[in-house]
């Protein structure tokens, strides 16, 4: 097949922060050196910021040191933080516990990180740096062992493979280096990953789901730059977890939920359980007469240190949530994902000047820097929490009051979280509460609110390596059908015949790439890629 092929000095898959501020600062560095370099940025989403969610609470700190006069622009949100909660939740009660210094935030700001990303985007563009959205990266172009580019999806394809009238093929962008900020679990990534061996040396990954909603709040009941975060109910204490409610903007409440994909109970469903987290009678009150504008799902890294792969290859490197740079313990991720696309942008500056394939200072100048520190005083918080919810918290003031994130040693992911899941025989069967229509709601009526587009005939982009046996004889049979459960976008779901024979049935088009599935799959049969570029969620605010 005949492709256009476009040359550029680096091509950065993902305009999230982290590769934006990779963008950003070669663009300063090329101003600044007097060295022209011809800088793109693709993304898969419709307009930059639409697949992008998070909380959010920015530290500000990579940022001040990108662009030191951003407190100037009113162009995004940014509510200064007054006041922290950190709240232990039973059934019906609540107890306000000490905050964690990690979750000190002082001198942070309640933001949308879409925003943010949307005028990151008019920053580096006012720089030149080229950006494309609405263009999924879907294969990489190799020399020999190099990485010399990657190629875009085609558009324009039924779901068969053939061509329609409008179709486009993909385009090759060759460049000198490859900038991989995909996020969390991206399939470039992921190929590029086990291509190199690059987790050979790295414990197992470990993942969260996040599940969030913005509503509009009474003005009596808006608490300007109130942070809350809780743990306990309605998890049990050998799940890990917890919510975040934060108070921003004019009368905006974003609230959500976070689950850890190493949970063991195969009828554990997270979107529900962010649902009844909202009936508590410390949250519902802020609910019952507000009203709810947005809803969308993601997955985070949660590994930490230890689970950071080798981050450089032939030809490019990894920055923000592709390599693993959230800390959990804060449930941050924006500083760092940013400073790492600032320190790529660095090492690999002078590679561009003089001809190299892998940049050595990339991982040295990461670990001379605040962003190895921030990861390293709280790498023992996460693993921790294997031993159950209270004891962690033990454990956590233990290493982070006495060890002030010193201790002389590092605990350890054992296991990936597909391996995690028991047989649902074995667990008990989790009855979830009817939804009120007030508070609460079915997924359908959440998923309404994504804003969710997609060309229904286009090839499918969740891949089952088995689709007779494992989803069936595995999934359904052993584990209940975990998948109808743990996707926050009601993709999957076990239909009958009228022989009373089930059968998995995928709905792609509901799809907000989250990619649980390709995570949490017990047996790692289904495999998330990108959809045709420019499909998926349209996320506003979030």
């Amino acid at each position: 097949m005949e492709r256009e092929s476009m040359d550029f000095d680096v091509v950065i898959v993902g305009a999230g922060p982290a590769g934006l501020a990779a963008g950003i600062r070669l663009a300063q560095l090329s101003q600044k050196q007097q060295h022209p370099l011809n800088i793109c940025i693709i993304d898969k989403g419709a307009e930059v910021g639409s697949h992008i969610l998070s909380g959010a609470v920015l530290e500000p700190r990579a940022l001040d040191e990108l662009i030191p006069d951003w407190r100037n622009s009113e162009e995004f949100l940014q509510t200064p933080v007054t006041q922290d909660q950190f709240i232990f939740l039973t059934e019906n009660k609540s107890l306000r516990l000490p905050t964690p210094p990690q979750m000190h935030n002082k001198g942070n700001y309640i933001i949308s990180l879409e925003l943010l990303c949307k005028w990151l985007a008019v920053q580096a563009e006012n720089l030149g740096v080229n950006i494309f959205p609405g263009f999924a990266a879907t294969d990489v172009v190799y020399e020999e062992d190099r990485v010399c580019g990657i190629i875009t999806g085609d558009k324009g394809v039924d779901r068969f493979g053939n061509p329609k009238s409008n179709y486009q093929p993909g385009i090759i962008l060759r460049s000198k280096q490859v900038i991989l900020a995909e996020g969390c679990r991206g399939s470039i990534s992921k190929k590029i990953m086990h291509q190199y061996k690059l987790r050979e040396q790295a414990d197992p990954q470990t993942y969260g789901i996040g599940i969030k909603e913005i509503w509009e709040i009474p003005a009596d009941l808006h608490q300007s730059g109130l942070v809350t975060h809780t743990i306990g109910w309605p998890l049990d204490h050998q799940t890990y977890g917890g919510a975040f409610v934060y108070h921003f903007g004019k009368n905006l409440l974003s609230i959500g939920f976070v689950i850890g994909l190493d949970y063991q109970n195969p009828w554990l469903n997270p979107y529900e359980e962010f649902q009844r987290f909202k009936t508590h009678p410390r949250i519902r009150p802020l609910l019952e007469k507000s009203h709810r504008i947005a809803y969308g799902a993601r997955t985070l890294v949660e590994g930490g240190l230890q689970s950071l792969p080798k981050l450089t290859f032939p030809g490019g490197l990894l920055v923000g949530d592709a390599a693993g740079f959230l800390n959990v313990a804060k449930i941050k991720g924006i500083h760092n994902a940013m400073k790492s696309g600032m320190v790529a942008a660095e090492s690999i500056f002078p590679l561009l000047q003089s001809g190299g394939d892998e940049s050595a200072d990339y991982a040295v100048n990461l670990k001379n820097s605040w962003l190895w520190e921030d990861l390293y005083k709280v790498r023992n918080i996460r693993p921790a929490f294997r031993w159950g919810l209270l004891p962690a918290l033990a454990y956590a003031a233990l290493d982070t009051y006495i060890f002030r994130g010193n201790a002389p040693w590092t605990l350890h992911h054992h296991q990936p979280d597909h391996d995690s899941l028991r047989k649902a025989a074995d667990c008990k069967k989790i009855e979830y509460p009817k939804h009120d229509n007030v508070v609460t709601f079915n997924l359908s009526d959440s998923l309404f609110l994504a804003n969710v587009s997609y060309d229904e005939n286009q090839p499918y982009h969740l891949k089952l390596k088995d689709k007779q046996t494992v989803p069936i004889k595995i999934n359904l049979d052993e584990y209940a059908s975990p998948e109808s459960r743990y996707c926050p976008a009601g993709v999957y779901e076990i239909v009958r015949n009228d022989k009373n024979e089930p059968r998995l049935q995928i709905n792609g088009g509901n799809c907000i790439h989250c990619k649980a599935c390709d995570i949490k799959d017990p047996t790692q049969n289904i495999t998330w890629t990108p959809s045709e570029g420019g499909s998926g969620p349209n996320y506003e605010m979030m």
